[in-house]
């Protein structure tokens, strides 16, 4: 961890980030009149995995043909907005 002046951040704020970037430190705080007044640390990397939203995460629900045809009527009624 370094500590730098607002005024050298200022300045070298590009050299200051890719030393963050690479690791060569794992924070930078930058100091307004020698008191800590911000801390510039790396994001955390999110590694892209495979996701499944919804139902699907737990597996799908198991449904006969008969099952999952008998909200059809229904389903029909809200698409065409008829409100009996």
């Amino acid at each position: 961890m370094s500590i730098v002046n607002m005024l050298e951040a200022k300045t070298s704020l590009s050299r200051l980030v890719e030393q963050v970037e690479s690791g060569a430190e794992a924070e930078v705080i930058i100091a307004r009149n020698g008191k800590p007044a911000a801390r510039l640390v790396p994001l955390a990397t999110v590694r892209p995995g495979r996701r499944q939203l919804g139902q699907a995460r737990n597996g799908m629900p198991s449904l006969s043909q008969e099952d999952f045809d008998a909200s059809n009527a229904e389903i029909a009624k809200l698409w065409k907005g008829d409100e009996d």
